[in-house]
């Protein structure tokens, strides 16, 4: 499975982002797919995680203000960012994992999933 992020950028407080994470390689239907991010000098984090049909679970940090989309026909990824606070800077990491977890029991750590893409920095000013 191979994943590429894009549409990352540089943006002023309280404006909006929409990234987007192309998957390859994989034809089935049973997987999680999830968002993380990592600010400079902090552990990677959990954004948002959901199944290919299931409903997105959040961050507490972020609720109510991103949004994560899949478009199964072109096996792509997004996650809407709205109202960007200068503490969601970060590089923004796409991942999956393969298998049936449940439409809502999808891992929010990181150790649950296994395939990575390389990163879009998101920068927030305020």
């Amino acid at each position: 499975v191979q994943l590429v992020e894009s549409g990352g950028g540089s943006v002023q407080a309280g404006g909006s982002l929409r990234l987007s994470c192309v998957a390859s390689g994989y034809t089935g239907n049973n997987y999680c797919v999830g968002w993380f991010r990592q600010a400079p000098g902090k552990e990677r984090e959990g954004v948002a995680s959901r199944a290919r049909d299931g409903v997105a679970r959040y961050a507490d940090s972020v609720k109510g203000r991103f949004t994560f989309s899949v478009d199964n026909a072109n096996n792509t990824l997004y996650l809407e960012m709205n109202s960007l606070k200068p503490e969601d800077t970060a590089v923004y990491y796409c991942a999956a994992t393969l298998g049936w977890y449940g439409l809502s029991r999808c891992p929010a750590s990181q150790n649950g999933y296994n395939y990575w893409g390389p990163g879009t920095q998101v920068a927030v000013s305020s």
